[in-house]
């Protein structure tokens, strides 16, 4: 008979709780197995590149020396002990006078955790974890009880924080952002006396990727917080958005409108939903989102318009607040009708800020351990920058170059000659 778990046999002191599985155990032990045969094909390789290069007395230049002393690293799959092969490597460099050294591309040098495990660790902080507790929490990855020793952790911090001035001091000016996201994320962690209030920008190249274009911590999102934040770009050469997509509460209007004037307004949707639903009692939710739902979602600016005078209808006389709040915003939130069809769904919302920091947003743990507004900004751009990496394109990529060309697009089609279109004047 077949069996999942089987007993374990004599002198075998794993624990009878199932910690440590089965399955862990095979998990690691393959991946171990793995990375040491990846290992010894990389040393292969390089022997056998320069296997030609001999000394005066015939002896080969580069040889395998051995094994370095195992190590733990730290993956996705557990804690794998590695052992690596090391490599004597006896050529020297004409250039330096120095003798040339075998670097493992696989497994750096004093490695001992994968990218993926230090790109959980900005999540952790932001989720209200200080430097002490990541252990306990790195301990619920398989075989990782041991975790990262809190130096490791500050170390990792002040990479963050230099990596983050970078890339705050970088030039603009090689760079054309033609749509633009902007959000105020608060971090509800113990930072000095004030919550960090994190300005986030994120743009869609002309190419068509989304990218991250500044990070900031504000006061209250503030139009004051935001008016630097743009005047920073625009020293550093930003050109002016044609579109900024954004929550209807943020200062950042105000500044937007100062720093970048020709730059056209677009409010979220997501969040004017939910500003709306708050002032209606709970009984009119189903019917009022079905009706909001007719409006960003018409398709086109005379049905959105007309389903905007039908919600106002049947929900301004007794509810007029709620109904002020689309009717005083219409423009800004029918503003996607201008632009592609394509683009609708990327710019109805501030959906790339949203998802970005959406497991952080809501937290209530506080940190126990101390804190800085320069630790928190450094995490919060070590999150993004991770997330970076997993951003899609835009729908119909090629579509943005001509939004920045100044082409028409009415209703999401584009108008090839927008002259001839025009309706004649009256005589």
């Amino acid at each position: 008979m077949l069996t999942v778990a089987p007993d374990p046999p004599a002198g075998d002191d794993r624990p009878a709780d199932g910690s440590s599985s089965l399955i862990d155990e095979i998990v690691r032990e393959g991946a171990r197995r793995m990375l040491a045969e990846a290992l010894q094909a990389e040393v292969d390789a390089y022997i056998t590149r320069f296997a030609a290069e001999r000394d005066e007395n015939g002896h080969h230049l580069v040889v395998r020396n051995g094994s370095r002393e195992p190590r733990e690293v730290l993956t996705s799959a557990g804690a794998v002990e590695v052992t690596a092969p090391r490599v004597n490597d006896k050529r020297i460099d004409a250039a330096t006078g120095e003798r040339e050294r075998f670097s493992s591309a696989i497994l750096p040098p004093w490695a001992r955790k994968t990218p993926k495990i230090t790109d959980v660790l900005p999540l952790l902080y932001l989720h209200g974890l200080s430097s002490g507790d990541f252990v306990p929490a790195l301990g619920q990855f398989p075989g990782s009880a041991a975790g990262l020793p809190a130096p490791v952790i500050t170390r990792l911090t002040e990479t963050w924080k230099a990596g983050q001035r970078i890339f705050a001091a970088r030039d603009l000016s090689g760079v054309d952002y033609v749509y633009l996201w902007a959000d105020g994320i608060h971090v509800n962690i113990r930072l000095e006396e004030h919550k960090l209030c994190l300005l986030v920008m994120i743009g869609v190249r002309a190419d068509g990727r989304k990218e991250l274009i500044a990070l900031a911590d504000g006061y209250r999102e503030s139009t004051e917080s935001w008016a630097d934040l743009l005047r920073d770009c625009s020293r550093r050469g930003m050109r002016a958005p044609v579109l900024a997509a954004g929550d209807g509460a943020l200062g950042f209007w105000g500044a937007l409108r100062e720093v970048f004037p020709g730059t056209k307004e677009q409010r979220c949707w997501s969040r004017k939903i939910a500003s709306v639903l708050a002032a209606l009692p709970k009984s009119a939710h189903p019917g009022s989102k079905k009706a909001l739902a007719e409006i960003w979602n018409a398709e086109d600016r005379q049905h959105a318009l007309a389903a905007e005078k039908a919600f106002s209808t049947a929900y301004a006389a007794k509810f007029p607040k709620a109904t002020a709040k689309i009717t005083d915003d219409l423009d800004q939130l029918l503003a996607f009708y201008d632009y592609p069809a394509e683009h609708w769904i990327h710019l109805r919302t501030t959906n790339p800020i949203e998802s970005t920091f959406a497991t952080v947003r809501h937290r209530t743990k506080v940190t126990r351990g101390p804190g800085s507004r320069a630790a928190g900004l450094a995490m919060a751009f070590k999150l993004i920058e991770s997330a970076q990496d997993r951003w899609r394109a835009v729908n119909a990529p090629h579509l943005v170059a001509l939004v920045r060309a100044g082409a028409t697009f009415i209703n999401g089609k584009l108008v090839e000659r927008p002259d001839e279109d025009a309706p004649p004047a009256a005589a």
